[in-house]
């Protein structure tokens, strides 16, 4: 006797094994078909980012600060003091609320420096200035020529005109410094303790986005708290032993200058001891000495236009020594693209 019965076997077999009223749920993460059509955002404001801080942005939209996130998509784009940007969400400001940056405006000037003239890596400074206020002390810290030189080359590079103050002059004359920065023709302003010329500084900044660099410990934050008297940043002093300031300000950070002349925007940034130009054209710095630029049209292709470079024609001008400023010019321009190599 066979000990399979298939005739009645298989519809018991059937109705036990029958799965058809099993409702199978659908994967929450995955029941749509991803898309790369992202939203228009046509209700976004506008507004300029002012601080940046670990991941959160402040973003002054209607003289109103509103703190935000950014989109997904711009997890690989750099989001920097001075950009403008596309804003949606919760803009009221208060207490709590988080908004989102879901795009930014195409830049009009970007102030970059590497960590070094050998990386490649550009870190972004601020983006959209057209002014670079260049903070140095007559003394304690000791100025740095090198170092000036470097902002010159970074302020030439991005098409941002260059400003030179010199704090700490009542402490010590710093004629003999400033007379290597003859030949550039940029505004130059001296302050002391009791002597900060407020007045000319208002005029040069009103109506300017101007961002502010300087060694650690020259008085750049004390400078912007004389400006804006509601900026309160912190303030540090040198020290005795190394010589060097201390980094008081740990991240840029944008503040609205109301002067009798006008508004103006004014940015200061945290103090460096180094500026690397890895990223800069020695073409760029050329172009911000028009007379000497039009001479170095008939230099040899790939001339790098340095005291030693064999025919370049800029030596012209010490050959015919007629005109002293230009002379002066020269050896900045020279000694400008020294520093970037």
């Amino acid at each position: 006797m066979s000990w399979w019965n298939s005739d009645s076997d298989e519809s018991s077999l059937g109705e036990q094994y029958d799965e058809s009223d099993i409702r199978i749920r659908p994967n929450p993460k995955a029941n749509k078909p991803r898309t790369k059509t992202r939203p228009d955002h046509a209700d976004a404001v506008q507004g300029m980012v002012t601080g940046v801080d670990r991941g959160r942005y402040t973003v002054l939209i209607n003289e109103i600060s509103v703190t935000c996130s950014r989109a997904r998509e711009l997890s690989k784009n750099a989001i920097v003091v001075g950009d403008i940007v596309n804003v949606v969400g919760d803009v009221t400001g208060s207490p709590g609320s988080l908004a989102r940056i879901v795009r930014v405006e195409p830049r009009k000037t970007l102030l970059r420096r590497s960590a070094d003239d050998t990386d490649e890596v550009e870190r972004v400074i601020v983006a959209n200035a057209d002014q670079l206020l260049i903070v140095i002390a007559a003394a304690n810290p000791e100025p740095r020529v090198r170092l000036v030189d470097r902002y010159l080359v970074a302020a030439f590079d991005a098409g941002i005109t260059p400003l030179l103050v010199v704090t700490k002059c009542d402490t010590h004359d710093p004629s003999e410094f400033l007379s290597n920065f003859s030949g550039l023709n940029i505004p130059i302003f001296r302050s002391g303790t009791d002597q900060v010329p407020i007045e000319d500084l208002q005029k040069a900044l009103a109506g300017h986005t101007t961002v502010a660099v300087g060694h650690s410990g020259v008085g750049k934050s004390t400078l912007v708290n004389v400006l804006v008297p509601d900026a309160k940043r912190a303030t540090g002093h040198v020290n005795e032993v190394t010589g060097r300031g201390r980094h008081t300000s740990s991240s840029s950070i944008c503040f609205k200058l109301d002067t009798p002349f006008g508004i103006g925007w004014i940015i200061d940034t945290p103090g460096v001891r180094s500026f690397g130009l890895g990223h800069v054209n020695t073409a760029n710095v050329l172009g911000a000495f028009p007379d000497l630029q039009e001479i170095a049209q008939n230099c040899p292709r790939g001339c790098s236009h340095s005291a030693d470079s064999p025919d370049c024609d800029l030596d012209s001008v010490l050959r015919d020594g007629t005109n002293p400023a230009q002379i002066g010019r020269l050896d900045s321009f020279r000694r400008l693209v020294i520093s970037m190599s």
